[in-house]
């Protein structure tokens, strides 16, 4: 994608839910909940939620791991020429382009632009498909997607429903990495007033429109809660990926993908608090 067609999708959306929170101050110290939903103690949280908001590299950082996913095609270098074919010359009141043999008026071959020949421009495996980006702008748009989920008003800008949602990031203990079974998620997230968004997507799960549907993508799913814990290994991943809308990850996984579909930043986002301890460690 051109620089000028990314500045005209930037001058098309609504920014001021992006320019008015970078004034707020997000907290450094938020409190931590329990299984039951209760506080039990407060945690620090790392430097990364201190990053400005930056819409311009979470779109860019987006596009280059949306275009890494891209499968290269082509076409074999001697597709549509590998016939006998000739021209029939001139003078008899036809084209004079090559022609299978064998006929008296035999169609048209291997020219481009005939009935019957091969492609002109075919699709071309060399073709650059992906999106580059420098590895310091996608660390940085990396950790400004960690910060926009503590603005309640980008949340709120992406469509979330979050009544009732005393601060953000919500943390949870890390008692909740335990739960294997997503009837305990859901248990959990009840307790929590986040179980209002997870029903808000299950109620947007729609039938594609057009040949998709019969392409193995049926549905299309709006996107609802992430839970990220400290490690893959976790029973809450499996336990809560079944959810409508709901995506679950390590925190060593974490992308932009995760953090800010379709490029908007602010997804509603659940940590534990290990995972908040693993995010301090690493170096994004």
């Amino acid at each position: 994608m051109s620089v000028e067609e990314v500045l005209l999708r930037l001058r098309r959306l609504d920014l001021a839910p992006l320019i008015s929170p970078l004034a707020e101050a997000p907290k450094m110290r938020v409190a931590v909940y329990g299984l039951n939903g209760e506080s039990v103690g407060e945690v620090e949280l790392p430097l990364h939620f201190l990053e400005p908001v930056r819409l311009d590299l979470i779109r860019r950082a987006y596009l280059s791991a949306l275009s890494a996913r891209f499968q290269p095609k082509g076409v074999s270098p001697e597709a549509g020429k590998s016939h006998s074919c000739q021209s029939f010359g001139v003078g008899l009141g036809i084209a004079r382009i090559p022609r299978y043999k064998g006929h008296l008026w035999p169609r048209g071959c291997f020219a481009p632009n005939t009935v019957g020949g091969r492609r002109a421009h075919p699709p071309r495996v060399e073709k650059k498909l992906r999106e580059e980006i420098n590895k310091r702008e996608r660390r940085l748009a990396l950790r400004s997607a960690i910060a926009a989920t503590a603005y309640p008003s980008l949340v709120k800008a992406r469509g979330h429903v979050i009544d009732g949602v005393e601060q953000l990031p919500i943390v949870v203990a890390g008692d909740a990495e335990k739960l294997a079974r997503t009837e305990d998620v859901k248990r959990l997230l009840k307790a929590l007033r986040l179980w209002q968004d997870v029903e808000r997507a299950a109620r947007g799960v729609r039938v594609r429109a057009g040949v998709g549907k019969m392409r193995g993508r049926r549905y299309k799913e709006p996107k609802s809660l992430l839970v990220v814990a400290s490690s893959d290994e976790a029973p809450l991943i499996k336990a809560a990926r079944n959810l409508s809308g709901v995506d679950a990850v390590g925190v060593r996984r974490l992308s932009v993908l995760y953090l800010a579909p379709g490029g908007v930043p602010g997804r509603l986002t659940l940590w534990t608090a290990p995972a908040i301890e693993e995010l301090r460690r690493l170096f994004l």
